[in-house]
């Protein structure tokens, strides 16, 4: 056997077991797609109807909060409203309130003294009974 024909032997064989090789890498990746496209399939089975869920869910949720919105809203116009009323309320009422006690007052004092005149007693600026007893320099009290 010459050197050629050893040279041609050795590339034969060295061919042969690339084949051989490529073919098993071959046969391994086609069993790794297989076995991928399976688990694709499975994930697009289960993550549909997930996904499908969750689009639901979030539709809710963004409902659910239009709707807070609204009350929210409700709620501000409604206490903007009553703290309206309530200052109205207090404009309108406060001057004759007052009017009415400070009349009251005044006919209250006026009687007291209308009533210390009749009686002999005086009466102060109050309506309360003056004392008409020396004041003791030492306490600055009436003395009786």
């Amino acid at each position: 056997m010459t050197a050629a024909d050893l040279v041609a032997v050795l590339v034969g064989v060295v061919a042969l077991v690339a084949v051989v090789v490529l073919t098993v890498a071959g046969i391994s990746l086609w069993r790794t797609m297989r076995e991928l496209r399976l688990v694709v399939d499975e994930l697009r089975a289960e993550a549909v109807p997930t996904v499908s869920a969750l689009r639901d869910t979030v539709e809710t949720a963004n409902q659910e909060l239009d709707r807070v919105d609204s009350l929210l809203e409700s709620a501000e116009r409604i206490t903007t409203t009553v703290d309206s009323a309530s200052r109205l309320t207090f404009r309108a009422l406060s001057p004759p309130i007052i009017k009415t006690m400070s009349f009251f007052a005044g006919t209250r004092r006026a009687g007291a003294r209308l009533r210390s005149r009749r009686s002999g007693e005086l009466i102060d600026t109050h309506g309360r009974r003056a004392s008409t007893a020396p004041l003791d320099p030492a306490t600055s009290r009436r003395v009786e």
